[in-house]
C-alpha cells in the first residue's frame, strides 16, 4: 500500500508543473529527470520500469504495424510516433537520443502516456450521462465530397445509427444537428457545455489532395497547453506556448483511447493514430471531447466503404462500444478493452451492422431553445467553406 501511494505521489509531482522543474530525482527513485536545453525528459527505461510494461525503440522510418509490434510501449527514434497498447499514438514532442539513452518529454509522460496506459485512473473519468453527437458540416457546408456522396450526409447517418445504441445503454443523446442544415462551430460546443455530465463526439470523414492513396482512421482530442498539435511542424515553442489548454485534457485522451481501440478492433482499416489538434469544436468545448475521422473520401476503395450503409452501421456500433467502454471506467476502475481484445471477440462474434436510426426524441426546437434562434446560420448562406476553415475558424474563447 505504501509503495502504491508513493508511486501516485511521484506521478503527481511529475505532472505538477513548473515549480518542480529543477528536481533531478523524485522520492523513491521512481523518476529521474534529465535536462535537455532547459526541458525535462525521462528515459524509456525509466518509463518502462515505472509502469511495469516492456518498452522498445525502433529505427526512424521503420514501419510499425499492430501485427509486428512486440511491446506495449514502442517508440520511434527521432519521431513523435509511438505504439501504445497496440494503437498508434502521437507524442507532443519527438523521442530524442542522448549519450546512448532514448528520452521522452516529461509533458508526454503526463499528457499522453499516463492517460493512454491507465485511463481508469484519470480523475472523474467515465462520469457521463449525456452524449452530444456532432455530425460534421451540414446544409451549405457539404464537407468533403466523393463520387458516392458528401461528408455531411455520411456523418449524419453514422450519428443517427449510433444514437439508439447509446440510448439502449441508458444514456441521454443530444444531436447538434438532426437534419441537413448548418450549425456554427461555437454553437455545437455551446450545446455540449450546457449539458451536465456530458461528452462530445464529433463525427467526420477525411480527405487529402496530397496522397490519393491515403486511408485509415484517426481520432483527435485537444492539444495540451505548451505543446504543438500533431500536424504542427514549423511552430516555435513561443507560438504554441501561448495557446490555451483544457481542464479535461486527460478525460478527453481517455475517451479517445476507448473509442479508437474499439474502432480499430472491429474494422480492419489502417491505423493513423490518436492525435492532437486545436480544432474549434475541441477548443471551445469544456467537456471531454473528441473528433473522429472515419476514413478517406479521396481514396478509391475507402470511399466505397463509407458509402455503404452497412459499413457505416459497423462504424456506429464500434464507436458506441468505445463510448460504453469509457463509461465503465468509472464503475470497474479497471483498464479498458484494447484493440487486441476486440479483435479476439470479433473473430467469434462479428459486430453486426446497425440499420435502425432511432426516434428523434430531441427535436430541432430543443436546440433552438437551448442556444437561441439567432445562433443558427441563415438558410440564405450558400458559400461552401474549406475543410480547414470549417474545423478551425471559430473564435478563441478564454
Amino acid at each position: 500500500m505504501i509503495g502504491t501511494v508513493r508511486r501516485w505521489l511521484n506521478l503527481a509531482l511529475l505532472t505538477g508543473g513548473i515549480a518542480l522543474a529543477q528536481t533531478t530525482t523524485f522520492a523513491g527513485d521512481d523518476w529521474h529527470i534529465i535536462k535537455v536545453s532547459g526541458h525535462d525528459y525521462l528515459t524509456v527505461e525509466n518509463i518502462s520500469r515505472f509502469y511495469g510494461l516492456p518498452a522498445g525503440v525502433v529505427a526512424q522510418g521503420e514501419k510499425m504495424r499492430f501485427e509486428t509490434v512486440k511491446n506495449p510501449l514502442e517508440f520511434v527514434s527521432g519521431s513523435r510516433e509511438a505504439m501504445i497498447n497496440g494503437a498508434r499514438s502521437w507524442l507532443c514532442f519527438p523521442l530524442i537520443e542522448q549519450e546512448g539513452k532514448y528520452l521522452v518529454s516529461r509533458t508526454d509522460v503526463a499528457k499522453t502516456i499516463e492517460p493512454l496506459v491507465r485511463p481508469q485512473r484519470v480523475s472523474n473519468v467515465g462520469n457521463v450521462q449525456t452524449v452530444v453527437l456532432d455530425p460534421g458540416h451540414g446544409g451549405y457546408d457539404k464537407g468533403q465530397v466523393s463520387h458516392y456522396g458528401s461528408e455531411k450526409d455520411f456523418a449524419l447517418d453514422v450519428a443517427r445509427k449510433l444514437r439508439p445504441l447509446l440510448q439502449a445503454n441508458g444514456l441521454r443523446v443530444i444531436m447538434t444537428r438532426e437534419g441537413d442544415y448548418f450549425v456554427p462551430l461555437e454553437v455545437r460546443a455551446k450545446i455540449a457545455n450546457a449539458a451536465p455530465n456530458s461528452i462530445f463526439v464529433s463525427i467526420h470523414f477525411n480527405a487529402t489532395s496530397d496522397n490519393p492513396n491515403a486511408t485509415g482512421f484517426e481520432i483527435f482530442s485537444f492539444t495540451p497547453r505548451g505543446a504543438p498539435s500533431t500536424s504542427d511542424t514549423a511552430l516555435t515553442s513561443t507560438s504554441y506556448g501561448m495557446q490555451p489548454g483544457s481542464a479535461v485534457d486527460a478525460q478527453s485522451m481517455a475517451l479517445s483511447a476507448c473509442i479508437y481501440h474499439s474502432v480499430l478492433g472491429h474494422i480492419p482499416e489502417y491505423d493513423r493514430g490518436i492525435k492532437r489538434a486545436r480544432f474549434a469544436v475541441l477548443r471551445l468545448t469544456k467537456v471531454p471531447a473528441v473528433l473522429i475521422e472515419g476514413g478517406f473520401l479521396t481514396e478509391r476503395g475507402e470511399c466505397k466503404l463509407i458509402a455503404n450503409k452497412d459499413w457505416r452501421g459497423k462504424l456506429a456500433g464500434a464507436i458506441g462500444m468505445g463510448i460504453e467502454n469509457y463509461r465503465t471506467l468509472a464503475v470497474k476502475k479497471q483498464p479498458p478493452m484494447l484493440v487486441a481484445d476486440y479483435r479476439k471477440q470479433t473473430k467469434s462474434v462479428p459486430i453486426e451492422p446497425v440499420n435502425q436510426e432511432g426516434q428523434m426524441k430531441e427535436a430541432d426546437a430543443s436546440l433552438i431553445n437551448l442556444v437561441g434562434k439567432s445562433a443558427f446560420a441563415s438558410p440564405r448562406q450558400t458559400s461552401t467553406p474549406s475543410k480547414r476553415s470549417s474545423l478551425e475558424s471559430a473564435p478563441i474563447v478564454p
